[in-house]
């Protein structure tokens, strides 16, 4: 009925400390040697767009939620804009957003998470790569 608004709230939250992480973050340049022996400097990715990929997670799956519960008529475009609250299922709805809705935001989180370890083993791969052998060197 309305468990998209959980993670909308969510949603909200981590956008704003996102803008504000951003404006406290400095750009960290890394040298990365590559396979075929040449030296590249990159940025590492910073927190701030990492939290940017769980706001757009949890933003889109808010939307096609939203839209599911306005293709329902859960949703309507008048006062309440709930049919729950119209018709007196509050305390349901309500009940939904704390089981369904509190379950897909923590869903959602969890798998950025895991994306989120990911990146850092990568990240991590990347920089702990050997470095190539000096041309010319004998061994």
């Amino acid at each position: 009925m309305a468990c998209f608004l959980v993670p909308a709230a969510e949603a909200v939250i981590t956008t704003v400390a996102s803008k504000v992480i951003k404006s406290k973050e400095s750009e960290e340049s890394v040298r990365l040697s590559l396979p075929d022996g040449s030296v590249e400097e990159t940025k590492k990715i910073s927190f701030s767009a990492k939290l940017g990929w769980l706001n757009k997670m949890l933003w889109g799956g808010s939307a096609l939620l939203a839209f599911e519960h306005v293709w329902h008529g859960e949703v309507v475009p008048f006062f309440p804009f709930l049919s729950a609250v119209e018709t007196g299922e509050t305390a349901e709805m309500l009940a939904e957003m704390g089981t369904a809705g509190v379950m897909m935001a923590v869903l959602v989180t969890a798998v950025w998470g895991g994306m989120l370890a990911i990146s850092s083993v990568v990240e991590k791969r990347a920089l702990c790569a050997p470095e190539p052998a000096a041309e010319g060197a004998q061994g």
